[in-house]
């Protein structure tokens, strides 16, 4: 019986650097020579793929196809029912293979893969009917009873601000639920700009609504493949992912007339993106029937940059200029609190000083200082350093040794995968990539498998993805390979890993900062919560 790692033991060194990707296979090399032989590149393939997936790769297909020989592509081409019009391995190469299809399933089962569907949490229903375990600690309970008298007076607008692991999510399901049992009918609008963070919102709420609510109410969903029409909505929460509202307006305002005829309460989930021409353009048209509806912000951080105080006002004007910040009795920032009771971890601040890259041009400083973050180009540049890699690569396997769960947020969709790759192949540590372009389906698998509760630790590359909506208390320890310009955005980051022991987390935290010298960085906690007072904002 054919296998596919009989297959693979046909290809030679040049074959397993195009599936692995070459840049990958460089910076093994310049780790350990020995990393790239015949028999651990193969190995490492296997490693970063599982085999059923690695015949979904269109150009590991090909190479895989091309190492038959001719009896088994024929063979194989016949139980595929490929073009008899050419060679064997042409007609192979022009299949696609798509997961779950009935080709995928013939394919597994000739190379002797032990194929399954993929065991996924189902996807929610659309509409959840919740039925009526949830309280909050004594900070949460003066922020909710400090925020609900200013939803409901003029102007009706209120960013809440709390710091990262605080709950501010729980604390929000405590005011829309106060304001939906107020009500006889309601809808209560929750807008936010990830997948992540909307599954997040409605599963909070159902769990909130079955001890808070006074009657059955509905969840509609609206984001990704949920195709939920909400025309007729009247009461009940509707979470919805910002792009995909915005885009359905864009098509015809109709779209959500009749959301706005009954909308009484929209909740801005990280609220400091609040006045982007997108969140804006959404909040008017549900505001343009009902303009006495309430609008909440949350955020752990109330400002749009870090050093743009024209932005920050604009924030703080659009929300009437009012904050409801957490007031702790005896500290002067509700962050030594959280720490000191063991909400949050205490944090441990590493810079990793890095000044070996490329020299800037006029033109790159001049886009840097210009932009409100790092330059994408830059942020490129910086993923393929390979000494600056090679320095990240060191501290992580140093880190590994105390640590059992460590998120990596690199600066490029290329240099997650590079990391990763060389972590897991240098053996010290299991590590995995994700990235905005990491399928679904593959994305969740690599979620669950850095969750489970394993001794041997784990890493977790990542960029653009887990900044929000994501929590995963085992996390003891953060790299954060990526420059920005945003406080916000690097305190997101920070936040990951700082979940403390009462919320199942960890007593202490270490977040090392690669801090390239010629580009900005944080390294306080403190300072995020306090940064934007000058901004406008009236705190009660």
């Amino acid at each position: 019986m054919i296998t596919l790692a009989n297959v693979l033991s046909r290809a030679d060194i040049p074959a397993l650097e195009t599936l692995i990707g070459p840049a990958a296979v460089k910076l093994l090399a310049l780790l350990d020579p020995q990393l790239v032989s015949g028999d651990k590149l193969r190995r490492l393939l296997f490693n970063l793929h599982s085999p059923g997936d690695l015949l979904l790769v269109v150009k590991a297909w090909r190479q895989i196809t091309d190492l038959l020989r001719e009896d088994e592509a024929s063979e194989l081409a016949g139980l595929l029912q490929a073009s008899k019009k050419q060679t064997p391995w042409h007609s192979l190469r022009a299949i696609g293979l798509l997961r779950g299809s009935w080709r995928h399933k013939v394919a597994c089962a000739y190379f002797g893969v032990d194929y399954s569907e993929e065991e996924l949490p189902a996807e929610s229903e659309d509409v959840v009917q919740v039925e009526p375990a949830y309280g909050l600690f004594p900070y949460q309970r003066r922020a909710c009873r400090s925020t609900i008298p200013l939803l409901e007076n003029d102007p009706r607008r209120v960013v809440l601000h709390m710091p990262t692991g605080s709950g501010k999510t729980r604390t929000a399901m405590h005011l829309i639920a106060h304001h939906l049992t107020s009500q006889a009918d309601a809808i209560v609008v929750w807008l936010a700009y990830s997948e992540e963070l909307c599954e997040q919102a409605a599963s909070e709420f159902e769990v909130a609504w079955k001890t808070l609510g006074n009657r059955p109410i509905s969840v509609f969903r609206f984001w990704g493949t949920h195709e939920e029409n909400l025309n007729g909505c009247h009461d009940g929460i509707v979470v919805a992912g910002l792009s995909k509202i915005y885009s359905r307006m864009r098509e015809s305002t109709k779209f959500i007339a009749s959301l706005a005829d009954a909308v009484s309460l929209i909740v801005i989930d990280e609220a400091h993106q609040a006045v982007a021409q997108t969140y804006s353009a959404v909040i008017n048209v549900l505001q343009s029937k009902r303009p006495d509806a309430s609008v909440l912000g949350l955020t752990a951080t109330p400002g749009r940059s870090w050093d743009d105080l024209d932005e920050d006002q604009r924030l703080a004007e659009f929300f009437g200029n009012q904050k409801v910040s957490l007031v702790v009795e005896g500290f002067s920032n509700p962050v030594d609190y959280l720490v000191a009771e063991g909400y949050l971890a205490k944090p441990k601040f590493k810079n990793l000083n890095y000044g070996g890259g490329a020299e800037l041009s006029s033109r790159d400083l001049r886009a840097i200082a210009q932009d409100l973050d790092i330059p994408g180009k830059i942020l490129e540049a910086l993923g393929i350093d390979e000494k600056r890699n090679l320095r990240v690569l060191v501290e992580v396997e140093k880190l590994a040794k105390r640590h059992r769960r460590i998120l990596v947020f690199t600066s490029s969709v290329e240099s997650s995968h590079l990391l990763a790759t060389a972590l897991d192949a240098h053996g010290a540590v299991a590590a995995r990539a994700i990235t905005g372009k990491t399928p679904v389906y593959e994305r969740r698998n690599r979620i669950h498998w850095y969750k489970e509760d394993t001794e041997a630790p784990r890493i977790l590359c990542n960029y653009g993805v887990l900044t929000t909506g994501f929590d995963a208390p085992m996390t003891s320890a953060a790299v954060i390979c990526r420059p920005t310009k945003s406080l916000v955005l690097y305190s997101q980051m920070v936040g990951r890993a700082i979940r403390g022991e009462l919320v199942g987390g960890n007593k202490s935290a270490v977040i090392v900062t690669v801090v390239d010298t010629n580009l900005p960085g944080f390294r306080d906690l403190s300072e995020f919560f306090n940064n934007w007072e000058d901004a406008g904002w009236h705190t009660k």
